[in-house]
């Protein structure tokens, strides 16, 4: 099927044509006159999306464009802002239902001909979807979850990942992708920590600007395969009180402006990011679709902002009450939810019209003004134009048959997955695996031969499990023996509400299974961790995610111990989505890979990995502690935090940085090029790296400053720069760093962003542990 022929501009001759349906006039020329034909009703539409009630508005039960029903929704002909999640009409996302490449892009071309022929002035619909590790659709190709993409520390990957996803879902008819998360994750108990690229924001930061430039390009969208990012939750989200997600977030204004705020500010001037995402928690009592301070002042003026504000899934409304999740009670009612959230500067509600329903009535009361809907309207219409939705919208359904989950993509989603797998333990070099050696392998554990993509999934065309990707990898050389050994929870899927606990007497069934699967074998390939339950989004009351807890759930580390006790060598892969404090693991167990989700592709990664064709080379984005007592245990403290606890180590199982290699690595030689400047000047430090083992190998070499006098505290180290090298056995290499005002200046005690004179610690180093640091000192004069 071709896709249909552009929008027809109009029937009448050109030279009367509007201004607004001229292709050749810019945006900002096209959205004034745009504007100026509006009636307040049609203004207000565009503040507005559906989502779960496109079900009762556009399309039938099967999820097939439904003209009757659209043309009884939209009889007033005011049109539609946003068409929240097309790929899932007609089912929900955990089912085989839903839209694949093809019906989708069918489906968006359909809706979008009815908005552009229906409606007074012809505005298109922009359709957004999720994307936070690949297109959350039916065949969309998924990679890893950020939080194992930011274990890369490879910025040039990440761009590329979030380019393939972009013209997956640009092919299908998508505009916008509710992605990336920018949020720092300070918590681990925070069941969203998945969703993030770790706790440090320097690294967020690069991740950030990687994939706004992948999702966006240049931002010009003529070629029809980028779309727009949305930088999320906008702000300080990844830190809520007792872990639990949206909660209120208590921190200093000089915090939230260096660690949770400069992610964003960066994603948005380095990156281009077009659209930001209010969080739901509140900061100092003002909850963000509230606060005027962090959307206007901040982010638009300050920061000269002006791309779109789209609201959390109802959010606004929880600005009043809403009963599963409560609320903030801010406002008395959904009219002055909307009031504060105009006001606030949320230029659109999602996913469904409830508080912006009642803009026109605020607005004919003089509760609110026009003027403040066409500031909040204009920069919608701008991106709509620039991305030539009046001109051009449709898309090709055979070409997002073609594109979408095809064998180019299924290699980078791979590749990601390689680059994840960290290697945090390997006594006596058990790993890489030697099949000359090994006759029988026993896979065992809950996670050893399940789905394991994380959330915000959609379902992937291929999807390889740890079982079945080392049956493919061994073939006949050796045979591969499978126990579960016990459960992780009852189902385990993300969009089951309830968690249901394993039931104890079955595990220690199940165990002792295992065990006589495990005496048959030369090795043990373990794979426990967590499950899409035990760490996601806590959204309601009954959808929970959060833990008190970083330990192993029900019988696992029962199960460790009867793997330990055979005697076998033990491998054991780690699958979750938050650290979790493996104590006894790490202690008793030769060989441990965190592998947070991967993907698709994690069978076969893993399987590479296992036995050497892929040389491990991942680290860790975020701090592994030894308990939920120990938290906060982020690497980037303050000079008087950690002091120490009583009967109790202080320091992290494994920090922040942190990864090792088949080979081994020295970092030697570093020096400063300058070792005085002025405080606007720059310094280059240097050091050599080899690679002193007998495999090539990659290293992140990671740079860490930290002000070692100020006049407000600063923390003991900070990552202000990283790069990822690949060495062949006994090759060494120089690499440089730019040491710039940017990396020295911080808030100081009168809130002025500036660098301060004195002496500067410069440390370079494979992770944030001070043992594998090499330190100069930069005077600043």
């Amino acid at each position: 099927m071709k896709k249909p022929s552009p929008a027809p501009q109009s029937e009448i001759p050109p030279k009367k044509i509007p201004a607004y349906r001229n292709p050749a006039l810019p945006p900002a020329r096209r959205v004034k006159d745009l504007l100026s034909r509006m009636t307040l009703e049609e203004k207000a539409a565009q503040m507005m999306c559906v989502w779960q009630k496109k079900a009762d508005t556009l399309v039938d039960d099967d999820g097939n464009f439904d003209l009757p029903k659209a043309r009884k929704a939209f009889k007033d002909r005011r049109g539609l802002g946003q068409v929240g999640r097309p790929s899932d009409a007609g089912g929900p996302r955990d089912s085989a239902k839903g839209r694949n490449a093809r019906t989708m892009a069918e489906l968006t071309n359909a809706i979008q001909r009815f908005f552009l022929e229906n409606s007074r002035l012809g505005i298109p619909v922009i359709f957004h979807e999720e994307c936070l590790h690949g297109h959350a659709a039916i065949g969309g190709t998924s990679f890893p979850q950020p939080i194992g993409l930011g274990a890369t520390f490879d910025p040039e990957l990440v761009e590329a990942l979030f380019t393939m996803t972009a013209a997956e879902a640009r092919s299908r008819g998508t505009h916008q992708a509710l992605t990336p998360v920018v949020d720092v994750a300070r918590d681990p108990r925070w069941g969203r920590v998945e969703e993030t690229y770790g706790e440090d924001p320097y690294l967020v930061s690069r991740m950030g600007i990687a994939a706004v430039r992948g999702f966006q390009g240049d931002a010009t969208f003529r070629d029809k395969q980028h779309i727009i990012a949305t930088l999320k939750h906008f702000a300080a989200h990844g830190q809520p009180e007792s872990g639990m997600n949206c909660s209120p977030v208590n921190v200093s204004l000089r915090v939230l402006r260096e660690t949770f705020l400069f992610t964003f500010k960066e994603a948005i001037h380095k990156g281009g990011a077009i659209s930001v995402m209010a969080s739901y928690n509140e900061i100092d009592g003002i909850p963000s679709h509230a606060n005027r301070w962090l959307l206007r002042d901040v982010l638009r003026k300050e920061w000269g902002f002006k791309g779109f504000v789209v609201s959390d899934y109802y959010a606004i409304t929880e600005l009043n009450y809403r009963a599963d999740v409560r609320g903030h009670s801010v406002a008395k009612d959904k009219k002055e939810a909307c009031r504060l959230a105009v006001e606030a500067g949320v230029n659109i509600e999602l996913p469904e019209p409830e508080c912006y329903l009642h803009l026109v009535e605020l607005v004919r009361k003089g509760v609110l003004k026009e003027r403040q809907l066409d500031d909040l309207v204009a920069p919608m219409l701008h991106w709509k134009f620039q991305m030539g939705l009046f001109d051009d919208p449709y898309v090709d359904p055979d070409a997002a048959d073609a594109i979408v989950g095809c064998d180019a993509h299924r290699q980078l989603a791979l590749q990601a997955a390689r680059q994840t797998i960290t290697l945090l333990k390997n006594e006596n070099q058990v790993a890489p695996l030697n099949l000359d050696r090994i006759k029988t392998i026993a896979v065992i554990g809950p996670n050893a031969h399940r789905s394991l993509l994380g959330g915000y999934s959609g379902i992937p065309k291929h999807d390889v499990t740890v079982l079945d990707g080392i049956k493919a990898r061994v073939g006949n050389r050796a045979k591969v023996l499978y126990s579960e050994g016990c459960k992780i929870t009852i189902g385990g899927s993300w969009v089951q509400d309830e968690v249901v606990p394993s039931d104890p007497a079955e595990d220690r069934r199940q165990i002792a299974e295992a065990v006589k699967v495990a005496r048959k074998a030369d090795v043990i390939v373990l794979a426990i961790g967590g499950n899409e339950q035990t760490s996601r989004e806590a959204w309601s009351f009954v959808h929970m995610g959060d833990r008190a807890s970083l330990s192993l759930i029900g019988r696992q580390d029962d199960l460790v111990r009867a793997m330990v006790a055979t005697g076998k060598p033990v491998v054991a892969l780690l699958f979750n989505g938050r650290p979790i404090s493996i104590n006894a693991l790490s202690r008793d167990v030769p060989v441990i890979f965190e592998c947070w989700y991967l993907g698709q592709e994690t069978g076969h990664a893993v399987a590479e990995v296992l036995f050497g064709d892929f040389n491990p080379g991942g680290k860790l984005p975020i701090t592994i502690p030894r308990s939920a007592g120990h938290l906060p245990a982020f690497y980037n403290y303050k000079p008087t935090a950690r002091r120490g606890y009583l009967f109790d180590e202080v320091a992290p199982l494994f920090p922040f940085g942190f990864g090792l290699s088949y080979t081994t690595f020295t970092i030697a030689n570093v020096r400063l090029d300058k070792k005085k400047i002025k405080q606007d000047a720059s310094a280059r430090v240097s050091a050599d790296v080899t690679n002193t083992g007998s495999r090539a190998g990659g290293e992140t070499v990671q740079l860490y400053i930290r002000d070692l006098v100020s006049s407000a505290t600063r923390p003991m180290k900070e990552l202000k720069g990283f790069r990822h090298i690949l060495l062949a056995p006994g090759e060494t290499r120089t690499i440089t760093f730019d040491i710039t005002p940017e990396l020295l200046a911080f808030y100081d005690a009168n809130m002025k962003f500036t660098v301060e004179p004195g002496d500067f610690e410069i440390m370079v180093g494979n992770s944030s542990r001070d043992a594998d640091l090499q330190k100069v000192v930069l005077a600043v004069q």
